[in-house]
């Protein structure tokens, strides 16, 4: 069986991880499947690629603005760009002739350079699958957003059906963006996604507890848009009693992060870029300080540990949204990036350390589903079972260059 995955990566890494995820638990399940991974990201081969699972590196691109998109690296027009990418897609369905494709998030891809591509899959017989994280946005921000793309009624005449990474319990996602009776049939509710089984690099970084001095670990993802927060908690952490790790994401400018290298040093905190498997730390962890990007928040409540959630609120709301729904349920600790300071953030990481893990942990198991991933696996094999994508020897039309 023959799968491709498709995330368009415009910022930060939260689509690749979750397809990096899916298409581990994907290749455990069993052993014919063959999946190409079409990402964007520069950083997919650090965050663990399973065996039978093959990327297809797309042109990066950098979000301007919600819906906007630009070439990060080429010095060629957003159309060009869009355009590039476009033929990557429809020559990789042509050669590959998918099963199934699973999308992250947006339909018909970035700047809609997917459509080609997945009308070309749906009529050699491939099936189609769109995943979409629990929270997109605030609800009247997607409306608004789908409205002239007709997505509500548009996604049913090309999808097979709908993964939501999430539960409806946490947040009815196709109630809060207005889905039609003909596209809430076609939707599962499949849990949160997590990357926590994911293989580690062979790197080894050295043990974070040192004589039992509690750790506390800061993460930005990403960290494209982390400089702020960081910046905040190098200088809250200056002389804590708690040894203080912090982590850049590889996506943070060269400027900010020698910015950051100078502050770490002057307040004793530990400062690396990248850390393969992350999430192998948070368990050890005694608080987190992070924003409320989707797969920080699903693999630190995973890890049980006390969590101070710092979400952004440009140019989405969605990690608020995340973070609200999440804090409500008394998972996390939230923090508005308008209340961010040294001295309140030092004080919301004393509170967090003085929590009962053994109640966090309860309240976590009881409250989410952490079988997304699984889950989502076995509807794509159901979803392949039904797949008419048989016969390789499919005329197709011919597109001008």
């Amino acid at each position: 069986m023959r799968f491709l995955f498709y995330s368009h990566d415009g910022f930060g890494l939260g689509h690749t991880c979750r397809n990096l995820a899916i298409a581990r638990a994907l290749t455990e399940l069993t052993p014919c499947a063959s999946i190409l991974l079409a990402t964007g990201s520069d950083d997919v081969t650090r965050l663990g690629v399973p065996d039978r699972v093959e990327i297809l590196k797309l042109p990066g691109l950098r979000k301007l603005a919600n819906e906007a998109y630009a070439s990060r690296y080429l010095g060629v027009p957003p159309e060009a760009v869009r355009h590039l990418r476009s033929r990557l897609l429809l020559s990789a369905i042509e050669s590959f002739s998918p099963d199934v494709m699973l999308v992250d998030k947006h339909p018909f891809g970035a700047g809609g350079e997917l459509k080609e591509a997945l009308a070309v899959a749906r009529r050699m017989g491939g099936r189609a699958v769109l995943g979409l994280r629990d929270i997109l946005d605030d609800p009247a921000t997607v409306r608004a957003e789908w409205e002239p793309h007709n997505l509500p009624w548009a996604i049913p005449m090309h999808y097979d059906s709908v993964l939501v990474y999430g539960q409806k319990e946490m947040f009815d996602t196709a109630a809060a963006y207005g889905f039609p009776v003909t596209l809430q049939t076609r939707t599962q509710f499949a849990g949160y996604v997590t990357g926590m089984d994911a293989p580690r690099n062979e790197y080894v970084f050295p043990p974070l507890t040192e004589n039992g001095t509690p750790e506390v670990i800061a993460t930005v993802g990403g960290g494209e848009d982390g400089f702020y927060l960081l910046k905040n908690f190098l200088v809250a952490c200056a002389n804590a009693p708690w040894r203080a790790v912090a982590v850049t994401g590889p996506m943070m400018s060269v400027s900010e992060r020698s910015a950051l290298a100078q502050l770490a040093k002057e307040s004793g905190v530990t400062l690396y870029t990248f850390v393969p498997g992350l999430n192998d730390w948070y368990h050890r962890a005694a608080a987190v300080v992070c924003m409320g990007g989707y797969n920080t928040l699903t693999q630190t409540l995973r890890a049980g540990v006390p969590v101070i959630c710092v979400p952004r609120v440009q140019p989405r709301r969605e990690q608020l949204v995340r973070a609200e729904a999440f804090a409500r349920l008394g998972l996390l600790r939230l923090m508005n990036p308008d209340r961010l300071a040294p001295g309140s953030l030092r004080r919301e990481i004393e509170a967090a350390m003085a929590v009962s893990r053994d109640g966090l942990r309860a309240r976590i198991e009881s409250t989410i589903n952490f079988e997304g991933a699984a889950s989502a696996a076995r509807h794509l094999l159901a979803v392949a079972g039904k797949s008419e994508a048989k016969h390789r020897s499919v005329s197709l039309p011919k597109f001008a260059a």
